[in-house]
């Protein structure tokens, strides 16, 4: 019983460096004017998961930064076409 508690304690402590936060740029070339970056944004940041969401018009792209336990690019860019920017992640 005691090596199954240690297994499981060892488990809830480790099971947290799992997750890793990732950085990624998405392209969103539909944004047509200085208040469409408003949308995406907030569009991103209700993904659950995502920890910071930067979105710019002059370069049509939005760095997000995201808990990769939480959430994925595909969500992300779900979120984006679904706000009405189709976005797709930048190379």
């Amino acid at each position: 019983m005691m090596k199954l508690f240690a297994a499981f304690a060892l488990v809830t402590v480790v099971a947290p460096v799992w997750a890793a936060a990732q950085t990624v740029t998405l392209s969103v070339p539909g944004m047509t004017c200085a208040a469409c970056p408003i949308t995406v944004k907030m569009a991103l940041t209700r993904v659950a998961g995502v920890k910071k969401a930067e979105v710019s018009y002059e370069r049509r792209e939005a760095v997000v930064t995201f808990d990769d336990a939480a959430t994925s690019v595909e969500a992300l860019t779900l979120a984006s076409e679904n706000a009405g920017y189709p976005a797709t992640l930048k190379q």
